[in-house]
């Protein structure tokens, strides 16, 4: 973004309320020309009210919305010159393609001539060519969002808002749509804001992941920043779907920490480990820390050097090559897993008590929550 552009979204305080219900909690957010930027969370997060809100179909309690300068909080969906991409498609069943893609143009007074040339365009780059004469009916789910995503970006708007637009797509069809989403993006460099709750969905398409928790923005980073270095607990859980292991005595322990970083016990042995930005006082512990560690880099037996922790299996799933075991650890609410190639795990079964090794390289510590 160069000094005199201005950001394509820029929300501030953003805070939407329904009655006394609080959808959307003092959100600022900034969106460079040209991004793609996924909205995840969990159901009501508040994901698609902020998006609502963008889009000019809800009014914000308080707060600004900025679009590439201009305050819009006032103005209508039509006034924004937003394309929208919905999760039902939202076609005219009795129109053909051509006339769905069409009909917004229409709107806006384009000529026949002009607005022929662009639905054929359009037609042409979504490989919809063959399709124009159909109605949404005789089309496949996969064809009928292609349709959809034409028909958004048909007078091509600066912005597009996609909510939850594969959530009902199966998974190799999905795969494929995903793939014509960034093409789409690349060739097209409209901004998008692409509200999910599906992580996959998010790694492969976004430049960053706003991640949003009970109403309120956690983080927006960008992709491989927020899986490799997530910036708390609640991050590495959600995003990285890591193990989330709190200091709060047992199993694991903040016993002291200094100029050379934070000590913590584990399995009867320590190790130190740098400070995070917040850190409990020496051998009080500190229930706001924990340790975090992917199942992938999880050991199904301690090996030297690893930090052990000792638990029952719970739950055990060949996937081929690797296993996914779930290992129930006393003092923890919730299993530790571990994503282990099938060799490790060779006869292991439900119920056995094993030893797990967590890598002192691998496990980071953060703040529990943000």
């Amino acid at each position: 973004m160069t000094q005199t552009e201005h950001p394509a979204v820029e929300l501030s305080g953003l805070t939407k309320r329904f009655g006394g219900v609080t959808a959307v909690s003092d959100l600022d957010l900034t969106v460079r020309p040209g991004e793609l930027i996924s909205i995840l969370g969990a159901s009501g997060s508040g994901k698609t009210t902020l998006l609502r809100l963008v889009a000019g179909f809800e009014t914000p309690t308080t707060g600004s919305i900025r679009l590439h300068g201009r305050e819009v909080a006032s103005l209508s969906p039509a006034e924004r010159e937003i394309g929208m991409v919905f999760q039902n498609y939202a076609l005219f069943p009795h129109l053909s393609v051509r006339r769905n893609i069409e009909y917004g143009l229409r709107m806006r007074g384009w000529d026949r001539q002009r607005r022929a040339e662009r639905v054929t365009e359009l037609l042409a780059r979504m490989r919809l060519e063959k399709l124009g004469d159909r109605l949404p009916r005789q089309l496949s789910g996969g064809q009928q969002q292609r349709v959809a995503i034409a028909r958004a970006l048909a007078y091509s708007p600066r912005l597009v808002l996609m909510d939850e637009p594969l959530g009902a797509l199966d998974k190799a069809l999905k795969e494929n749509l995903l793939a014509e989403i960034r093409r789409v993006h690349r060739e097209f460099g409209t901004t998008i804001l692409y509200v999910t709750h599906d992580r996959e969905e998010a790694m492969s398409l976004s430049d960053r992941v706003a991640i949003m928790r009970d109403t309120r923005l956690v983080c927006c980073t960008p992709v491989r920043e927020l899986y490799l270095d997530p910036p708390n607990g609640y991050v590495a859980s959600f995003f990285s779907q890591a193990n989330v292991i709190p200091l709060g005595g047992e199993p694991a322990a903040l016993v002291g920490h200094g100029p050379t970083g934070a000590e913590v016990a584990l399995g009867g042995r320590k190790h130190t480990f740098p400070s995070p930005a917040r850190a409990g006082s020496p051998g009080a512990g500190d229930p706001g820390l924990a340790l975090a560690i992917r199942p992938g880099q999880v050991r199904a037996a301690a090996a030297d050097g690893d930090l052990p922790l000792a638990g029952t299996v719970s739950d055990l799933v060949f996937l081929g090559d690797t296993v996914h075991l779930r290992v129930t650890v006393p003092g923890l609410a919730t299993p530790v897993s571990a994503l282990t190639p099938a060799d490790s795990a060779r006869g292991m079964a439900v119920g056995d008590e094993v030893t797990l090794g967590l890598p002192p390289e691998h496990l980071r510590l953060l703040p529990e929550h943000p």
